[in-house]
């Protein structure tokens, strides 16, 4: 594609191509995961929430993730996104045994989390 040959609109249509086609590839689902969906996963020591960006056979792929170590009530984690206390990992990848999971939902909001 030579941009210098393309109108604005020509190219805002291209731009537009581009983002549909990157978001229908990260949001596949593998199995019951949908990737580049963002999860509230429950292990048998903690939880963790992050954007899901890969999944193997036996490990989930987090991203932008937290440790969660206080959500307060349940419910109230689950439907407004409030937590007591929360500790973001470091940029990076987050690795978590799909064998210590107990249950996993969507998380409906924001990944940007407050040490608290």
């Amino acid at each position: 594609m030579d941009l210098n040959k393309l109108s604005f609109e020509k190219l805002k249509a291209e731009v537009e191509s581009m983002e549909k086609k990157k978001q229908n590839a990260t949001s596949k689902p593998v199995g019951v995961w949908q990737v580049g969906k963002a999860y509230v996963l429950r292990t048998v020591t903690m939880i963790d929430v992050g954007n899901l960006v890969e999944v193997t056979e036996n490990e989930l792929v987090l991203e932008s993730a937290a440790w969660i170590a206080d959500t307060g009530r349940w419910n109230e984690f689950l439907k407004n996104g409030s937590y007591s206390e929360c500790e973001p990992f470091p940029q990076g990848k987050v690795i978590v045994g799909r064998n210590a999971l107990i249950d996993a939902v969507l998380w409906e909001h924001d990944l940007n989390f407050k040490v608290k």
